[in-house]
């Protein structure tokens, strides 16, 4: 299958790519490396394009042909949403609508979209199911549930048909490609406290300790890369199959506050560092725990690493591996 994948030079996105070449497809990879790495696609057909750019756009749609499309590339800090809403919705909605144009244009209508669950707010209860209400505390969250609602609309007249995966939170790294996550700034915590482990930071920072759970701190639930671009690859099947569109979760069911993810860290590394506390980030919820019950009974997916000691050790070897990232 030839398939386009924007975002391709990202963290997830370069593990797709992997998976995808490992699985006999021919690909083209969209990437403004703003936040990717040429290296984390070494091999793979690169263009650089940013999404806002509609004409260039089309001409790599025109050119390639694609039969599906994986739609990773966005904006994600929430902390930077909240400063900042303007560029988030020019580029995950905006983007994502020239993505679509030149899509449809060329006769491609499959499209698996690289969603959140920033989507959901602050949730009435946990575990999370897809028919949860859907009320974002952040425009990161809200540019991608606008997004997922263009899709909608467009499924209705069969001018689409579309996969939208709600992630929890990412992590891990695919060891036997090489491939990990470096982004610049780091927000993501796994990354965050490694950093401090490897003594590339002072401290790791817990953000809010005032959170109505267990401890105070966030809770998550942790999905490996390798799981959740699995996922991708049975939603890519769906969808070939003439599976009809839908929204499935992607999370192992398990939360983990801040305070127990250092604590995996410290007894995966072995390593001493200072934990220092500081005041909520905005957009921040209290706790986003996923049921993904419709991705296994849909799908046929299960995940491998359930186990966050697990996720993280694979984090560990790469960024110990990977000092500096892919630079």
């Amino acid at each position: 299958m030839r398939t386009l994948v924007t975002g391709g030079a990202g963290y997830i996105g370069s593990v797709m790519v992997s998976m995808l070449i490992d699985g006999g497809h021919t690909v083209l990879v969209l990437d403004d490396l703003s936040c990717g790495h040429r290296e984390a696609v070494e091999g793979a057909d690169l263009q650089v394009v940013s999404l806002e750019d509609l004409a260039s756009v089309r001409d790599a749609c025109r050119r390639f042909k694609p039969d599906a499309c994986l739609h990773f590339a966005a904006h994600s800090l929430v902390g930077e949403s909240m400063l900042n809403p303007l560029k988030y919705f020019r580029n995950n909605v905006g983007g994502g609508l020239n993505l679509l144009s030149a899509m449809v244009e060329v006769g491609c209508y499959r499209l698996v979209f690289s969603s959140t669950a920033a989507t959901y707010g602050v949730p009435a209860s946990v575990p999370i199911v897809e028919d949860s209400p859907t009320e974002p505390i952040n425009p990161y969250g809200l540019s991608k549930l606008m997004f997922e609602r263009i899709l909608a609309e467009l499924s209705k007249i069969n001018a689409v048909r579309y996969a939208s995966l709600r992630y929890f939170n990412a992590a891990g790294a695919d060891l036997q490609n090489g491939l990990g996550e470096d982004h610049d700034p780091e927000t993501h915590l796994i990354p965050r406290v490694i950093a401090a482990a490897l003594g590339k930071e002072p401290e790791a920072t817990v953000y809010g300790t005032d959170y109505p759970t267990p401890d105070g701190t966030c809770v998550r639930d942790y999905i490996h890369i390798l799981d959740l671009c699995r996922a991708h690859m049975l939603a890519l099947e769906h969808l070939e199959g003439g599976g009809e569109s839908r929204v499935y979760n992607l999370g192992n069911g398990n939360g983990f506050s801040v305070r127990e993810v250092i604590e995996s860290v410290r007894r995966v590394t072995a390593a001493d560092f200072e934990v220092v506390e500081s005041g909520r980030r905005a957009g921040d919820p209290p706790s986003l725990v996923a049921s993904s019950d419709r991705t296994r009974e849909e799908l046929g997916w299960e995940p491998v690493f359930r186990d966050l000691d697990g996720i993280v050790e694979t984090a560990w070897k790469w960024h110990r591996e990977h000092p500096d990232g892919y630079e």
